[in-house]
């Protein structure tokens, strides 16, 4: 990869995921590479700027690489998913979702809610999930291996807070994540 140009780490319910772009400056070579894995390659471009669109993890998200020239050879790469800037598109997900990170089992755990739909992912893979009402709110209830996992929702009191989602692992309450 010599003429790796921009790299942006994305984090998506089913994993963070790696993007790296190549762009030749001298053929207009083009090359995106998701996770480590070539998905668009151009080898010859007349068109130095423009953009790249392509589809990102699980629930296939759009990402796009904006090429643009910023004065005389010199270029800007910028990353925009689902329409919008990643810096926007984080902002936006961190209010959408809540992740947390443990360890289990000698493994690294990453779990999203996707508030939502109420989705539930582990390390990539949609859980199985059964939801019920409580005295105090919901509990939504999935297993990572052969520990017991249960995610509280009750309502924070407070207009502006709204709900607050708590993960309990094996009866131990795991600190939520900021990615």
């Amino acid at each position: 990869m010599t003429d790796l140009v921009a790299m942006w780490e994305v984090a998506l319910s089913d994993g963070i995921h790696k993007i790296e772009f190549e762009h030749g400056t001298t053929s207009g070579k083009r090359v995106v590479y998701v996770d480590g894995k070539e998905i668009i390659r151009k080898d010859w471009m007349f068109k130095l700027v423009g953009k790249e669109t392509f589809a990102v993890g699980a629930s296939q998200t759009k990402a796009t690489i904006n090429i643009d020239a910023v004065s005389g050879f010199a270029y800007e790469y910028t990353l925009d998913i689902n329409g919008k800037s990643l810096k926007k598109y984080m902002e936006n997900r961190s209010k959408t979702t809540n992740t947390w990170v443990l360890h289990l089992d000698g493994e690294d755990c990453r779990v999203v809610l996707e508030k939502d739909t109420m989705d539930v992912w582990c390390n990539g893979r949609n859980m199985e999930t059964a939801g019920e009402f409580v005295d105090e709110g919901t509990e939504t209830h999935f297993s990572i291996g052969n520990h017991n996992c249960c995610i509280k929702a009750v309502s924070s009191g407070k207009r502006r807070e709204g709900i607050i989602h708590t993960l309990i692992v094996d009866d131990r309450e795991i600190p939520e994540s900021t990615e």
